[in-house]
């Protein structure tokens, strides 16, 4: 009953905080979405960890640090009463799934916290708010990545490591499998960077590669000032046709999982790649509204996916 509890509490923040993954899950086996409802609840926490700027940044890596010391306890059988951790012990026994895997999901999220400690891929960068000579002038600092290569190794940690756990709970039998997973969730975390481009600006992230930037004329600072759409617009272009050669993967993928996963992937990927042709379809004006899929949008795409289930 407490295992059930958990479980029921890891699907409960799914479905209210990442309903794009929860709408394909729903196409899967119920075991296998207890899973990774489990997993995605585990990464939630991390998240908020990571991006409570109301905590300093030492104590939120020390927070991250205890929440990956208090995983490995429950793996190791110690008590717990953290119904995420319970859920993902269970999850990381019945499926194999190797903890090194797990870990870099914690490690990926302190690569987003700017401190001196920070991400060998990344830098930090430091930014003067306020009018020059201004008494007042405050030293913003900015987490950036100097090259695209820099940003593909986060990426990996904060995406590409979460399809590898994702796989391994589909079920594969080929390794080739592995790569085309790690290379879906670039695709994945480069839609996402794209998308959120303004929101993790104001939080003094710039995920679009330092040398894309200066290619265009653009610096961290005009990021974190807004700049013009026009300015803008070609980098998020060129992140953005990159996705989309990322999302080749991801076709070739489906294929090479267990046929009672294939629909919920499929599901996931066709609502990424959606979100990324209507960011397209918007000229890459990711500053005036939020893009998303609409409810309805995403309930074709689960019809869509209950269909192949059936077939």
């Amino acid at each position: 009953m407490q295992l059930s509890t958990a479980y029921g509490i890891c699907r409960h923040i799914t479905r209210t905080q990442a309903k794009n993954f929860y709408y394909a899950f729903l196409v899967l086996p119920r075991r296998k979405r207890n899973a990774l409802c489990a997993v995605y609840a585990f990464m939630r926490h991390a998240d908020d960890i990571s991006d409570d700027e109301s905590v300093p940044v030492a104590l939120r890596r020390e927070k991250l640090s205890a929440l990956l010391d208090g995983f490995h306890r429950a793996v190791a059988g110690e008590l717990t009463d953290d119904p995420v951790l319970l859920a993902l012990a269970h999850t990381q026994k019945a499926y194999e799934v190797p903890m090194e895997w797990l870990d870099k999901l914690i490690l990926g999220t302190m690569m987003d916290l700017q401190d001196d400690v920070g991400s060998p891929h990344a830098t930090i960068h430091a930014a003067q708010e306020g009018a020059p000579g201004d008494t007042a002038v405050l030293t913003k600092r900015i987490l950036t990545f100097p090259t695209f290569d820099d940003l593909y190794a986060y990426c990996y940690h904060v995406a590409s490591v979460v399809g590898l756990v994702c796989i391994k709970i589909f079920g594969y039998r080929d390794a080739k499998a592995e790569k085309l997973a790690e290379r879906t969730g670039i695709a994945f975390q480069l839609t996402n960077i794209i998308r959120d481009v303004k929101e993790d600006a104001e939080m003094g992230r710039v995920y679009l590669p330092e040398s894309d930037l200066r290619t265009f004329g653009v610096t961290p600072d005009d990021v974190v000032a807004w700049p013009s759409l026009d300015r803008l617009q070609p980098v998020l272009q060129l992140e953005g046709e990159r996705a989309l050669i990322y999302y080749q993967s991801a076709q070739e993928l489906i294929a090479m999982i267990d046929d009672d996963s294939q629909p919920a992937l499929w599901a996931l990927v066709e609502i990424y790649r959606q979100l990324m042709e209507k960011i397209v379809a918007k000229r890459y004006d990711v500053f005036t509204e939020r893009v998303r899929l609409s409810t309805s949008e995403k309930l074709r795409v689960l019809g869509k996916g209950f269909v192949r289930r059936l077939t």
